[in-house]
Parts: structure tokens; sequence; C-alpha cells
């Protein structure tokens, strides 16, 4: 195997047991907790947290194994299959990111009458949109004869050797399928998260404003204690802004490079490094490992949960092991009891 097949493997390896680990953590968390099933939100969550499941437990080991024997592992039916999943769990996936983006717009942007323009029906609608678009591109692929398995991605996914003879509409159907998923949903990310940046910096500033005015007016106060509101006044400048960034970049960071070789490979005469393929579909991949922390596990709300069900298990834990050493302790203490004659 070649250093840089083996370095990929060791990539997908360690996408797969973070994203199984992390996934799982967020459902666990979301089955825990009451307050987060009862938030509309939580529906966006779990459904990009089962999708990524679906992705990391189908889709990432055949990669894999497509990597170390260096080819399709599975008949026909079986690589179609998988490839229908491919098509769905990603646009799903995409789409989901473009909808709780555009719940965080509401949120912040309308705080006050939240409630009443997003709720858990117009949550419903909108999964139902994002499973209709994701079928019918998929199925379209799949009845298509479009999808198998591709040497470039090392994976069970849409093929362009597979639709030679209607070229056109193959070229078509990419097209549309990469610009109303990772175009329309990377269009609605930058507008609902721009928007609700500038209202974050709007609400600094007007904090920043009476924080200068109190220390001002403070004139015995501390100098360590002045340096402190002013470094906590340049952190919640910075805050919104790093949120924005992880939430925009990671999305055009794990899936642009992807979907340009995507494109790429449509229109050019030339061959693509194989090396390069492997590791934009890694890079597309690790995406379902990142989700949970930047849209779940980092949230106070999941964190609180983690350290609760945590303290739960370790408090049972030890009520075990107390109750087992004073079982064993009187144990002990009837043994040692002799007989009297």
């Amino acid at each position: 195997m070649h250093i840089a097949d083996m370095a990929v493997s060791v990539f997908v390896v360690v996408i797969i047991a973070v994203s199984l680990l992390s996934n799982v953590g967020v459902l666990i968390c979301f089955l825990y907790n009451q307050e987060i099933r009862k938030q509309v939100p939580g529906l966006f969550i779990l459904n990009l947290t089962i999708c990524n499941l679906l992705l990391t437990v189908s889709n990432m080991p055949l990669t894999l194994v497509g990597l170390i024997n260096k080819g399709n592992t599975g008949g026909s039916g079986f690589c179609q299959t998988v490839g229908f999943l491919d098509t769905f769990l990603t646009t799903n996936s995409m789409l989901s990111m473009g909808a709780l983006s555009i719940d965080r717009w509401v949120a912040v942007v309308f705080p006050l009458s939240y409630h009443s323009r997003i709720r858990h029906r117009d949550a419903v609608i909108g999964l139902g949109y994002t499973w209709m678009h994701s079928l019918s591109f998929s199925t379209v692929a799949t009845c298509s004869s479009w999808v198998g398995y591709h040497h470039l991605y090392a994976s069970c996914t849409l093929c362009n050797a597979r639709a030679s003879g209607s070229r056109t509409q193959f070229i078509i159907y990419t097209v549309v399928l990469h610009s109303l998923t990772f175009l329309l949903t990377l269009i609605v990310l930058c507008v609902t998260y721009l928007k609700v940046l500038k209202v974050a910096r709007f609400h600094c500033k007007r904090i920043d404003v009476i924080t200068m005015q109190t220390l001002l007016l403070l004139v015995d106060i501390h100098p360590s204690v002045r340096q402190r509101c002013l470094d906590e006044q340049r952190q919640r400048r910075q805050r919104a802004t790093k949120k924005i960034i992880t939430f925009i970049g990671t999305f055009v960071v794990c899936f642009a490079p992807y979907v340009i070789t995507r494109i790429f490979e449509l229109f050019t005469l030339g061959q693509i490094n194989p090396h390069w393929g492997v590791l934009s579909k890694c890079l597309a991949y690790s995406k379902a490992a990142c989700d949970p922390f930047v849209y779940s596990l980092l949230r106070n709300q999941y964190r609180k949960t983690c350290s609760d069900l945590t303290n739960k298990i370790l408090k049972r834990s030890s009520f075990n092991s107390s109750a087992r050493m004073v079982e064993n302790g009187r144990a002990n203490d009837t043994n040692n009891i002799k007989p009297t004659h």
C-alpha cells in the first residue's frame, strides 16, 4: 500500500471513531434532556445526527475497505444501495445545516416573536422538505444507474463511467444537485449568519458604551478590575465572530474541495490525482465528525447534560462499590466470630 493511502486510511479510521463517539453523545443528550427535546432546533440537530451516524456506519467503512483492497468490495446492488445513501445523507445533512442557520437568524433578529414564527409544525415542514429534496435526487441517480463504485473516491457514489450513454443528462443532474444543495446551503449560511453577526455587534456596541460609562463613573475602581472589564469587552466582540467563522468555515473546508472536484471532473479531459479525490471525499466525511461539536456538544446546555450524566454514572458506580465494601466487611465480621462451645 502506498504511504499516501496508509495516511488516508488512518484519517478515515480517526473520522469514524470521532464521528461515532460524538454523534452518539449528542443522541444520548437529546434522549436524556427533556428541555433539548422541546426546543425546535432539536429536531434539526436530531436529523443531522442520525444522518451523520448512518453515513459513519454505512459509507465510511466501505471507503476504508476500498482503500485497502483497491476496488469495490460488494456486488452491484449493494454498491447502488450504499451510493443511494451517500447522496441522500450528504444532501440531507447540508440542508439541515441551512435550516439550523435560519432558525438561529430568526431567534437573534426576532427574539420577541421567535416562538410564534418558528414552531414545531414549521420544523416538521422544513424536515419534510429536506427529506423530499434528498430522496428526489438520490432516487433519480439510482434509477438512472448513475451510482456505482468510483475509483477516484474509493467509494460507492455517483460515477461518471456509468453515465457514458447519457453524459449530458448526467452533467445537468450533477450541476443542479450541487447548486441546490451545496451552493444553496452556503448562500443561506452566509446571509443568515452575517445578519446574526451584525445584530451581535450592535448589541456589543451598546454593552461597550454602558461599560465605558460605568468605568468612567467609578473613579476609585482598582486598575486590575478595570483591565478585566476591558478584556471581557474585547472577548465579547470576538466571540460572535469566531462562532460565525466556525459555522461557515467548517462547511466550506469540508465540502468545497469535494464539490469542486466533482464539477471539475465533469469538464476536464485530464486525469485527476486519485489521492486528491480520496482526500476530498474524506474531508466531506469529516464534517460528520465536526457537526456534533459545532452545533451541540460545545453549547452550555449539552455540556451541562454531559456533566450531569457523567456525575450520575460516577455516583452510581461509587455507590455500588461502597455497598460492595460494606457487604464484604459484614461477611468478614461474620467469619471472624468464633463459635462458643
